[in-house]
Formats: C-alpha cells, structure tokens, sequence
C-alpha cells in the first residue's frame, strides 16, 4: 500500500510529532470507476436517442421513405450549385428572369408557334401540364409537345429552381432513353418548359393494358415477350449508365418512371432527385421515394449511390414479367424492411424464366459491393436476350385495381396518373 507521510510544524525539540497518513487509492480509483461508469451510461443514452430520432424521422405510416445524402459526389456533380446554375443574388423575379436570359438563350421557343388549344393532361406539384402543337418547319406538320408550366402567383425561388431544372437538363443534353428537353420560354410569365410527348404514356400502364385480351391499339402492339423485356430493360440500363458518366444517380427507378413509345423505345423519366444531387450536392429530407423499390441500404437511411439504382432495376424487372404487379404483395408496406432484414427475396413468378429470376436475385443481393455493375447487368442481359423467347406472350388474367395497387405498393394515386413529372 502507497501511503504519504506528512510531518506537520514537527521541531527536534517537540516530544509528539503529528504524522498524516493520506491514501490516496481509496479516493482516486473510485472516482475513476465513477466517471467511467457515467460515460459508458451517455454513450448508451445517446445511441438509444438516436435510433429513435432515426425511426421517427422514417415516416413509414405512407409507406415512403426520405432519401439519404448521396455517396461518391465528384466535384462535377456537386460543385456547380453555386457557379453554374441559377444566380441566388438577384432579389426580385424580373431582375432574375432578365439575368437568365442569355444563359438559357438557345433554347427559347417564341410562344406563338405554340397551337392556341392546350389539352391539359396533368396537375404537377409546380404547375399544370399541357399537350399541345408546335409549328416548326412545315405548318401542315405540326410537332406534339408537352407544355410543364409554373404556376402563379411564383415567388423567386420557385422560379430559381424551375430555371435551374431547366439548365441541369440543358446540361445532361440528348440521350435516346431519356425524356428530351425541346426548349423554353423564359422570358416572361406564364414560364414554361417544352418536353417531347411521348404520346403511349408510362410503363406501368402500358403493363396493365397487356393483360387486357386485345391485339393492337392505336397501331400498338400490346403484347410483351420475354425477350422484349430484356429489350425495354437494356434501354433503362443505358439511361443508368449516360447518368453514371455524369456521376449521377437516378434514385427512382420504376415502371411508373418510364415512358414507352410504339416500338417499345423506353425513356427514362422522374429525375428529381438527380437534379436535387446535382445542384445541391445534398438531398432534401422532404424528398421521399416509395419503400417498396428501395434498397435496404436506403431504407437504413445510407448515403445513397448507383448500386441503389441497381436493386430497384431488379424490382422493375419483377413489374414487367408480371405485367405490372406490386412488389411483395404479401408484405406491407411499413414492414419491408424487416422482411429484407431476414435476408428474403421475392419468389419467383410463375412467368419468369430461371434465367431472368437469377438477375433479379442478383440485383437483390444486401450487400451492395456484391451486387454486378451497370455495365455487368447490361452484358448479362444481352447474353440472356439472345435465347429468349420471343414468340409466347406474356399473361396475367387479373385485371389491376388503381386502389388495390397504390394501397399494396405503398404508393399515392397521384402517382399512378398519365404524368409528365419528369424533373
């Protein structure tokens, strides 16, 4: 035992010296078991707070999930929000719109070779959408346009970021599998962006309608192959990989975010979150995506990545061969992610060759390092297409219930209408 002997005033001369005795153990290791104890009590504090901040921030009552910050950012894709895109100094939305003029210059359609009818299709969550004619070249032979207008009254930073959707989509330029911008017109209000039509709609519906017991419709074969989805699923593969180039992900891939034109040439749509990456380096909270369609990293509110789009290409191929059925229709939607917690997957559709259900595990796979590359996914596909089949058609007999689906995939009716939601 460590002890201190202390000889308080003693002189030679004194017949009793008082001698003090501290032990200092018996003060110091307490204490020190004490402040160890008390750290490892708000240790475990805060990490039971923060799980349950994480559980109430997933609003899992709607079946959607807010989407987490992005992983592996270049400074391409998260630096140009504030050199690139829309001014933020202007203060008034004549001085911004009359700043954006040049920048957006090439791409302004003078509004009277619009057809004065417009045939509104749609209510957006920035304004009304519009189908109408544009007269470019020969007036006999009018172009169908889709007119996305920003409702008014605007404030300025509606009209910031309704530019800056403009000018990211100016920036990603022309790809065959992605819905193309045709113009704008900028220079004064009502503010409009001009889309191409794609006059078939989205995938989704196109899937309901190939159950139906038709041949053809309006010169459309509503009859799907095998081998013509791997054809639909090569396109949206291609989108992917144009948007990986530019170190962007799509977030949302879905049958309800493709579009389909007569020769079943599919175009990539829905590509908000792109855009919320690209200007902003950084996701909002109130971005949210249905849960049904996410990777379970996604659904742990991980940063997000490319390999995500990869799981939710394996759910797209589950909705084409069975003509647009809901994901895990035996699951609801606020408990997928335990059910992928247990390491399930879905089975496979009576439809659905070994050949094609072995992508889609392999799409499914928890851990995404495992999970194949764009470009692996688009090599086995075209090994797979070359002996698929291309002569039985695919069939369900079920007719859909819009309801039924949007209360199974966990997923509002807005979304399940004739929609141009593009950015």
């Amino acid at each position: 035992r460590i002890m201190m002997r202390i000889l308080l005033e003693c002189s030679l001369s004194d017949k009793l010296c008082v001698v003090r005795e501290q032990q200092y153990e018996i003060i110091i290791i307490p204490t020190i078991l004490v402040g160890v104890f008390l750290i490892l009590l708000a240790v475990i504090l805060w990490l039971f707070i923060r799980e349950q901040r994480a559980q109430q921030q997933s609003p899992r009552l709607q079946g959607i999930a807010a989407v987490p910050p992005s992983r592996g950012l270049s400074l391409e894709a998260a630096g140009h929000g504030g050199s690139m895109f829309v001014p933020l100094k202007e203060r008034s939305v004549e001085s911004l719109l009359q700043t954006m003029t040049h920048a957006l210059a090439k791409l302004q359609v003078p509004r009277e070779q619009f057809c004065d009818s417009l045939e509104q299709i749609h209510s957006g969550s920035y304004g009304a959408i519009y189908r109408t004619k544009m007269y470019i070249g020969d007036p006999a032979k009018p172009k169908s346009v889709v007119l996305k207008a920003l409702k008014e009254p605007a404030g300025l930073y509606e009209v910031q970021d309704f530019l800056g959707r403009i000018q990211f989509y100016q920036y990603l330029g022309k790809h065959k599998n992605l819905v193309q911008l045709e113009g704008c017109c900028t220079e004064g209000l009502p503010l409009y962006m001009v889309l191409e039509d794609v006059t078939q709609g989205d995938l989704l519906s196109f899937l309901w309608t190939c159950r139906r017991d038709v041949m053809t419709m309006d010169g459309l074969l509503y009859d799907l192959t095998e081998k013509q989805v791997y054809h639909i699923g090569r396109q949206v593969l291609q989108a992917l990989e144009f948007l990986q180039d530019k170190h962007l992900f799509h977030g949302d891939v879905a049958a309800r975010n493709i579009l389909i034109q007569c020769d079943l040439t599919a175009k990539l749509c829905g590509l908000g979150l792109a855009y919320e990456v690209y200007a902003r380096g950084a996701i909002p909270a109130t971005y949210t995506v249905p849960l049904k369609w996410l990777a379970p990293e996604r659904l742990l509110l991980r940063p997000a990545g490319i390999r995500g789009d990869v799981w939710s290409f394996g759910i797209l191929l589950y909705e084409m061969v069975t003509l647009g059925a809901p994901p895990y229709p035996e699951v609801p939607p606020t408990s997928i992610l335990q059910y992928l917690q247990r390491r399930k997957i879905m089975k496979k559709p009576s439809s659905c060759t070994h050949t094609m259900y072995n992508l889609m595990k392999s799409c499914w796979r928890w851990s995404e390092e495992s999970r194949p590359s764009l470009k692996e996914l688009h090599a086995r596909l075209e090994t797979a297409a070359r002996t698929a089949n291309d002569k039985a058609v695919l069939q369900v007999p079920e007719l859909v219930v819009p309801e039924l689906y949007a209360a199974v995939a966990g997923i509002g009716m807005e979304s399940l209408s004739y929609s141009y939601s593009i950015l």
